[in-house]
């Protein structure tokens, strides 16, 4: 298969091109520090993207911020930068990418744990997050083609939490998160919510 990573050079998406790319043939992308850059705020730059890249098999989006902050200081331009980013980010790449992904292949988004598992500071992110996961189960009743949209759930990861000075007991390693990513696109699944069992 070939796939685009976009998001590639993060903590997950480092992982999920060195898993992806034992197999694949893999293409990555981010905001930094790649050679094919991308903003996926910006329609006119994920359009870019897609054309230089030519039709893939797969589109894997490991990308998007979000603000993180109580609930009580998040402003209307954190909600909305939240909003543009991670959750419009990804269903523009979706939206716009769909039509560079060759019949019967796969998008796979990225949301989160705190979808489901909100905490103190997350009113934000948690909106995002759910609402990529429904997103991705409505679009996948309507994608042509055969082609597959799932959203993988990650938990918190392992190096995250040790780059922020957490207790990295409760977290995953992201190598062990990338695998969620591979079930995505060489699996079946379709409009599902991919996460780690029992998490």
């Amino acid at each position: 298969m070939r796939i685009l990573i976009i998001g590639a050079t993060g903590t997950i998406g480092q992982a999920v091109v060195q898993n992806l790319g034992s197999r694949h043939e893999v293409v990555t992308a981010s905001h930094s520090k790649s050679a094919l850059k991308v903003d996926i705020t910006k329609t006119e730059s994920l359009r870019a993207l897609f054309q230089s890249v030519g039709l893939v098999d797969a589109i894997v989006s490991v990308a998007g911020q979000a603000k993180f902050a109580p609930f009580a200081n998040l402003t209307e331009s954190d909600f909305q930068f939240c909003l543009e980013n991670k959750l419009m980010g990804q269903v523009n790449v979706a939206r716009l990418g769909l039509a560079h992904v060759r019949d019967g292949g796969s998008i796979t988004l990225t949301s989160g744990v705190l979808s489901k598992r909100p905490m103190p500071g997350s009113a934000a992110i948690s909106l995002v997050n759910a609402g990529l996961e429904a997103f991705a189960g409505a679009a996948a009743l309507e994608l042509p083609r055969k082609v597959r949209i799932n959203v993988v759930s990650p938990p918190w990861v392992t190096e995250t939490l040790i780059a922020y000075k957490m207790d990295p007991t409760w977290g995953h390693p992201a190598s062990v998160v990338a695998g969620l990513y591979a079930q995505a696109v060489e699996g079946q699944a379709n409009g599902q919510t991919i996460e780690l069992p029992g998490k």
